[in-house]
């Protein structure tokens, strides 16, 4: 039998129960993998906790992973049994030693590009080309102001942008991971845990302010990102870690500058086979060419879930994290 995690009740990491499950066969349109690597985003945290509703319950969390197609259901021309493939994408289930999938949400993954490391690359990948390159098109000579730049997406972000030309301000919470994020590409670290990062992108802007805060933080940084911001700069709030957000007047925006707010998420920029593919073709590109890495930091069996999950909420971690079935 196969066996996955499931959360019967929304909770804490003890929440997740590794049990048996039975998969079964395709159906039209659906491929059943086998998984080799999944990858833990503080998405799933948020599905676990209840912060996000599940689509049903029980329910297996997960969005992301890497795998074999082992059967195929009709309808389905573009994937052999055999083939090497990834995702990230609805609907959850990665948390799994094998599960079904719809065909349309699954690439292949190409030569040179191993399992582990597809798996840590897709959601945070396609976040950073969504981010980067639709939300807020970023140009050389732009600055912007990446908070938590030595997670899994800072650090790619931070590797992209050096590409582009962009310079990258990153908040950090030690020495350590200021000296990672600096490796990957990122001009300017502060440690927020002994600076003022407001008063610090001041004085690194000469008083001018970025062009745009991207902000998987929340709560802790929100408001002070727009005191970060340059008149009609964006805020670019793509996550939640310490928290949701306080509501906001939307007065403040003109007040700051009239500067702009979006809260975006990656299915809406990947809503159909065509958009995905675009997506991860320039992913794969930017990986292949060596100027964007994703850097495996934390790997665990499938069984220590629950624990890959303690680390990710204390912020133990930095850039991604895998699960080995």
């Amino acid at each position: 039998m196969t066996k996955a995690f499931l959360v019967h009740e929304p909770g804490g990491p003890e929440s997740l129960q590794f049990e048996e499950i039975r998969v079964g066969d395709p159906g039209p349109g659906e491929v059943r993998l086998r998984h080799t690597a999944i990858g833990v985003n503080f998405i799933d945290v948020y599905f676990r906790t209840g912060a996000y509703p599940a689509p049903q319950s029980p329910f297996t969390p997960g969005l992301e992973a890497a795998g074999v197609v082992e059967a195929i259901g009709e309808d389905v021309d573009d994937l052999n049994v055999g083939d090497r493939v990834a995702y990230a994408s609805a609907p959850i289930g990665a948390y799994a030693e094998a599960r079904l999938m719809p065909a349309g949400r699954v690439v292949k993954v190409p030569e040179g590009i191993e399992d582990r490391t597809a798996a840590a690359a897709m959601l945070k990948g396609m976040t950073t080309q969504y981010l980067l390159r639709q939300t807020v098109p970023v140009n050389a000579g732009d600055t912007i102001l990446f908070h938590a730049a030595a997670g899994g997406v800072g650090l790619m972000a931070c590797q992209w942008a050096k590409r582009l030309g962009v310079t990258v301000i990153g908040t950090v919470s030690s020495d350590e991971k200021a000296e990672l994020a600096r490796q990957h590409g990122c001009t300017h670290l502060i440690n927020y845990t002994q600076e003022d990062f407001v008063e610090r992108v001041r004085e690194l802007t000469d008083g001018k302010g970025v062009d745009v805060v991207y902000d998987a933080v929340g709560k802790d940084t929100f408001l002070g990102g727009f005191d970060c911001l340059r008149p009609r700069g964006h805020m670019v709030l793509f996550g939640a870690s310490s928290g949701a957000p306080d509501p906001i007047d939307p007065a403040l925006l003109q007040g700051k500058g009239s500067v702009y707010l979006t809260r975006p998420s990656l299915f809406n920029y990947i809503p159909d086979r065509n958009s995905l593919l675009a997506c991860v073709s320039e992913l794969f590109e930017v990986m292949q060419d060596g100027t964007v890495r994703a850097e495996v930091r934390q790997e665990r069996p499938l069984s220590e879930a629950a624990d890959a999950h303690r680390d990710l909420e204390a912020r133990r971690t930095t850039g991604a994290t895998v699960l080995i079935p």
